[in-house]
Order: C-alpha cells, then sequence, then structure tokens
C-alpha cells in the first residue's frame, strides 16, 4: 500500500508539473501546399527575347512555398522566449549513396531543393503591455506582408508580389527591438545591422540583402525600423512603417579605390498599409517607396568581381541596381456565404475578391530603360473558402502584365494553407 500510495504521489506530481509546463509552453504552424499552371515561356532568356519565347507551352508547378512551426515559452516575472523554422518549399534533403557505377564509391548528392531557416529566435522581458524589450532573430515589420505574412492573412495563392519582390520577405535580422501598446497605439522600434549590397539586384532590389553566406551577419554598419499601427477606428488598421541604414560597406571584401571612398549605399524606406475588416468585407492595401543612395557605384562594385561566382565566391548576382523601387497595391473580398445559406458558422467564410499590383525595382536608375521588364502589373481575381478561422483553400485567376514589348504572364493557381495555434 505504501508503495501504491507513493507512486499515486508520484504520478500526481508528474502530472501537476505537465499540466503546469503546457500552460507555459506554446506551440504553432503555418503552412502552404499550392499548384499552379502557367500559361507562359519560363525560359531564362523569355525578357531579352520575348517574340522568340511568346509561344513557348504552359508549364505547370507543385510546391509548398512555406511551412513553419513556432514554439515559445513563459518563464515567468515577464519572461518570455519565442523562435519560428521555417521550411521553405519543402526544406532540403541529401544522403550519401554507395554508387554502383563508380566501383562502389560514396557519393553525396542533393535530392531536393529548398531552405531551412531559423526565422525567430528571442527573449524577450515586459514590463508591462505598453513597454517590452525583445532581443535575439527578430521579424523587421516594414511593410505589410513583414507584419502579417501567415497565409490566412492575404487572398492570393502566393504571397503577394511587390513586397515580397523589393523587400527582404519575411525580413529577419538579429538584432533588439523595443515596442509596446497603449490605447489606439502600437510601436515598435529596432536596431539591426545592416544589409549587404553585394546581394542586391535589378529585379529583386535589395530583397537578398538580409541574407549572409557566413556564419555570422556582418554588422560593419547598423540601421533602424519602425513601425506605428492605430486601431481608433473600429475594424480598421492605418500603419506607417520605415528603414533606414548603410548597405555598401557590409562585407567582408575590403575595397581601396578613391572613387568607393564616400559610397556609403544609404537605404531609406517608407510603408504605409491598412486593412478593413467590417460588415463581411476585408480591404487590405499598401504602397513601400525606397530609394538607395549611390546605386551606380554599387552597380560597377558589384560588376567588378569575376564573371564566374566560383572563381571567387561571391554573392554578388553582378546586376545593376535601381536608385529608387516602388510598389502599390489593393485588394477587396467579400464575404458571400451569408448570401448563398443560412446555416454557416460564424468562423466558415467564403471571400470572392480581386487584387491589382504594381510593383518595380528599377523605379529610376542609370539601367530602367534596358530593365523594363522589371516593371509588373498584376491582377488577380479569386476565392478563399475558410472552414474554420485557422484553414483557408485558395483559388484564382492571375494575369502579370508589362510594357507592350514583352509577353503577358497569365496562370491559375490552387491551394489549401492553415495558420494557427496548437498549444
Amino acid at each position: 500500500m505504501n508503495h501504491l500510495k507513493t507512486f499515486g504521489i508520484l504520478l500526481g506530481a508528474t502530472l501537476s508539473m505537465t499540466s503546469v509546463a503546457q500552460k507555459h509552453f506554446t506551440l504553432g504552424a503555418y503552412g502552404e501546399a499550392v499548384a499552379s499552371r502557367n500559361f507562359y515561356s519560363d525560359h531564362f532568356n523569355r525578357y531579352q527575347f520575348p517574340e522568340k519565347y511568346k509561344d513557348d507551352p504552359t508549364h505547370g508547378r507543385f510546391d509548398l512555398p512555406h511551412i513553419a512551426v513556432n514554439m515559445g515559452y513563459d518563464f515567468g516575472h515577464g519572461w518570455t522566449m519565442g523562435m519560428e523554422i521555417e521550411f521553405e518549399h519543402g526544406g532540403t534533403e541529401s544522403a550519401v549513396e554507395v554508387d554502383a557505377d563508380e566501383s562502389g564509391e560514396y557519393e553525396a548528392e542533393v535530392e531536393k531543393g529548398g531552405e531551412v531557416a531559423l526565422e525567430q529566435f528571442w527573449i524577450q522581458k515586459s514590463f508591462s503591455k505598453a513597454l517590452n524589450l525583445r532581443a535575439g532573430e527578430i521579424v523587421v515589420p516594414v511593410g505589410q506582408t513583414n507584419k502579417y505574412h501567415m497565409p490566412t492573412e492575404f487572398f492570393t495563392v502566393y504571397r503577394p508580389e511587390g513586397e515580397n519582390s523589393i523587400l527582404p520577405c519575411t525580413w529577419h535580422q538579429t538584432g533588439v527591438a523595443l515596442w509596446g501598446r497603449a490605447s489606439d497605439w502600437r510601436y515598435e522600434l529596432q536596431f539591426l545591422s545592416g544589409l549587404d549590397s553585394e546581394r542586391f539586384g535589378a529585379s529583386s532590389f535589395v530583397h537578398y540583402g538580409a541574407n549572409s553566406i557566413y556564419e555570422f551577419k556582418i554588422a560593419n554598419s547598423y540601421a533602424g525600423a519602425i513601425r506605428i499601427d492605430n486601431y481608433s477606428v473600429p475594424g480598421l488598421r492605418l500603419s506607417l512603417s520605415g528603414y533606414y541604414g548603410h548597405t555598401f560597406n557590409n562585407t567582408m571584401r575590403a575595397h581601396s579605390a578613391e572613387k568607393y571612398k564616400d559610397c556609403t549605399g544609404a537605404l531609406a524606406i517608407g510603408a504605409f498599409d491598412f486593412m478593413l475588416n467590417r460588415w463581411g468585407l476585408i480591404v487590405r492595401g499598401n504602397i513601400d517607396y525606397a530609394h538607395l543612395s549611390d546605386a551606380s557605384l554599387i552597380t560597377t562594385f558589384n560588376n567588378s568581381f569575376p564573371k564566374h561566382s566560383s572563381q571567387d565566391g561571391s554573392p554578388s548576382k553582378r546586376q545593376p541596381v535601381g536608385s529608387n523601387a516602388l510598389d502599390y497595391a489593393i485588394e477587396t473580398g467579400y464575404d458571400i456565404l451569408p448570401l448563398l445559406t443560412c446555416k454557416s458558422r460564424p468562423d466558415q467564410k467564403l471571400y470572392i475578391f480581386g487584387r491589382y499590383e504594381y510593383y518595380n525595382p528599377m523605379e529610376a536608375g542609370d539601367n530602367k530603360v534596358t530593365y523594363e521588364w522589371c516593371q509588373k502589373r498584376v491582377w488577380t481575381v479569386g476565392l478563399n473558402y475558410c472552414p474554420t478561422k485557422e484553414i483557408v483553400v485558395k483559388g484564382e485567376y492571375s494575369h502579370r502584365g508589362f510594357t507592350s514589348q514583352y509577353n503577358p504572364e497569365p496562370a491559375i493557381n490552387l491551394g489549401i494553407a492553415f495558420s494557427g495555434w496548437l498549444l
């Protein structure tokens, strides 16, 4: 009996500790699976010789754009931890095999492409609702998509093209953030390392600038980001965000040429976005404008690398970089399910939506005319069915248009996605 009593006490204590741990531990995830049929050529030269590839056959794709796992823990006394691991395009796979055709030699092979990244890892101390200090790998909330990148937070099957093309997305860097909310206002201030101008490109602008090929992120230059949100009107959010930092000397490669002496590659980004969610209607919109100083010098410097990256290991794309980039977009969706049935649940939705977007990473610069194909306009119409608030089934027709000398790029995309907290 004493043994049974002791076992009962231990079991009770274990269950109690497990219950306490579960109260402090949170687990979430989001993910997307998509299928596309693209009614245009996928040849890499289709913009250089559009007439040659005008009648190319269509092509299709299946993909897992983003699968992520979120974990958090509350240590008590205002101390919390959060982290996110993301698998892009199914992650990466490699294996070592014994090759029967090569005398039994061991061979390492890449079996699947994709990326695995630790997108968030931070420790936070909360002093009050209005004052929180966070340090570690954090999301930089510049623009609408970086702040709201869950697949249930936009209508399109893929993440919105414009911000995903000209800005790092999802933009995450190691840094320090001060944030909080008071009444109808939320603010966030961040201190970060600068971007790397060697990774800038013609069609991507500064998209790859937050990445690093090293085991660490170089911080020769520093940067700051800010975001302010207002919720004064019920159902409406208005947001301003911005970024400023130097990008040119944020690399391992030293440069001593006199012409680069005063080059800083100062990058300034300003963004406005909003969302209205009332009366069965969701309207989202954004505008982002970025200016990069010394764009011509950065172009010259990046083009000075050897032509083949294997000769120097450089991450440079060796492409011209625009001095200005612009993106603006608006999308509207209306829940038509109440018009079709009176038996739907409150969390069940069927949105019919439309979206228009313009973006150009070469809005201004020395090579603007040469790279006119960088200027894109995208029209999208489709449906989002939400059987619950965590799951969405998406279908759409999109049309990417250019100036008249380039071929349009229509596509049909289908997707299913989820986003939510599991514990």
